[in-house]
């Protein structure tokens, strides 16, 4: 079975976010991730993360001005220096908080920009990253998004991305394989775990159910059927990464919080553990 991390941006929202780290642990959960941690202090956090005994497995670095609408910034000509100013404060934190894997968006297609231009600006930004982040020990993944959720998203599908990773070349740039946006973009979703898994260039997974994003139980996609295709291809391949889980829970939203949502997870053969580390 896949190692899950709760993705607390979505999850537990009926908690504050820092106490979203102990609602997670006593569901069992022994990895976390989340969008952005830079509205707290790294040191708050990575006592949540102590206390509670989980590892931070992913966050992703500053988007530019989110609340405008920005996206990303790693594909735009003229926001170099603060593409590198951000990628150096999820640096800070990403030492701070033990976290092995930082997520750079790739930003919103300009309104008639050319695409070679986006391109290699993308790349060379990517490049820069991974060299720095390479020094620190941290992996850089890169991931398509569905342009329903996010329109004009630069980055969209596994092969374009797999394609920027090759073209690179740093061992620690990385995909992020969100079957949920491969669902909705391409589909053939078992087939792309087989061909991408084992060439070393996938370091993260994230799901959610199809079309509505909630838990992955509901809607098109074969979850379990699933978890057992990346089990199979990572015990072939030596994968030992995180499947982050990250969807807007539905059933917890009429009663009981994220909680009351997780039998999908029960029922995929995910242990429970209390707080000493033991199965229940």
């Amino acid at each position: 079975m896949p190692r899950f991390a709760a993705n607390l941006s979505m999850l537990y929202n009926e908690h504050t976010f820092l106490d979203r780290f102990a609602a997670a642990a006593a569901d069992g959960f022994r990895g976390v991730e989340y969008l952005f941690p830079y509205d707290f202090a790294a040191a708050d956090i990575a006592q949540r993360l102590q206390d509670h005994g989980l590892q931070q497995v992913l966050f992703n670095a500053p988007p530019g001005d989110w609340a405008a609408g920005e996206r990303g910034l790693a594909c735009l000509p003229g926001r170099e220096a603060e593409f590198r100013a951000g990628f150096a404060q999820a640096l800070d934190y990403a030492q701070a908080l033990n976290c092995p894997r930082i997520h750079v968006m790739a930003g919103l297609t300009p309104t008639g920009a050319e695409r070679a231009a986006l391109q290699a600006t993308y790349e060379a930004n990517l490049a820069w990253a991974a060299d720095m982040a390479g020094t620190a020990g941290r992996d850089v993944l890169i991931e398509p998004i569905n342009t329903r959720d996010i329109p004009g998203f630069f980055l969209n599908r596994q092969d374009e991305a797999d394609r920027v990773v090759q073209a690179i070349g740093l061992p620690n740039l990385k995909v992020q394989f969100d079957l949920y946006h491969c669902q909705i973009v391409e589909g053939d979703v078992a087939m792309k775990i087989r061909q991408y898994l084992p060439t070393g260039r996938v370091g993260h997974f994230q799901i959610a159910g199809v079309p509505m994003r909630h838990e992955p139980d509901l809607g098109e996609l074969n979850h379990p059927y699933l978890f057992g295709v990346i089990d199979e291809v990572s015990a072939a391949c030596g994968w030992e990464g995180w499947v982050g889980c990250e969807y807007r829970p539905a059933r917890g939203a009429v009663s009981g919080g994220t909680s009351a949502g997780l039998e999908w997870l029960q029922r995929s053969g995910f242990a429970p553990v209390d707080g000493q580390g033991h199965p229940h």
